[in-house]
């Protein structure tokens, strides 16, 4: 069977564990204290059938620290999504973007560090 672009492919329960990498990206940075620190909250939902089988799930995400897209301290940065797109890992997205693969040329993401040593930002890009 093939795979359709930007279907979510397995059982649900894989599809609420593939959903997380992709949550983190967006939601999680560097900061002093913990290099993939979690700077919003969610909520996950899981609803039971009558038969107590997993039927559905939904995510709600809140309190995203939008301060963070703008500012980080010397030591932290913004959200790893960022840099995973500026690995250059999926080159068709810097294109497509219209963006280059160069952190100082974007002022919102180059005032704190640029590299965490215990993330690979090209490896963690889905």
């Amino acid at each position: 069977k093939d795979q359709q672009p930007g279907k979510m492919q397995g059982t649900l329960e894989d599809q609420i564990i593939q959903a997380n990498p992709l949550l983190e990206a967006f939601g999680n940075a560097k900061t002093v204290r913990n290099d993939n620190s979690s700077r919003f909250g969610k909520f996950i939902r899981i609803h039971f059938g009558t038969t107590g089988k997993l039927a559905s799930a939904d995510i709600e995400t809140y309190l995203l620290e939008k301060s963070r897209v703008t500012f980080q301290l010397a030591s932290e940065r913004s959200y790893h999504i960022f840099y995973q797109i500026m690995s250059n890992k999926k080159p068709e997205l810097i294109d497509l973007l219209l963006i280059s693969t160069n952190p100082y040329d974007f002022p919102f993401v180059s005032q704190g560090e640029l590299t965490v040593s215990s993330i690979d930002d090209s490896e963690e890009l889905m």
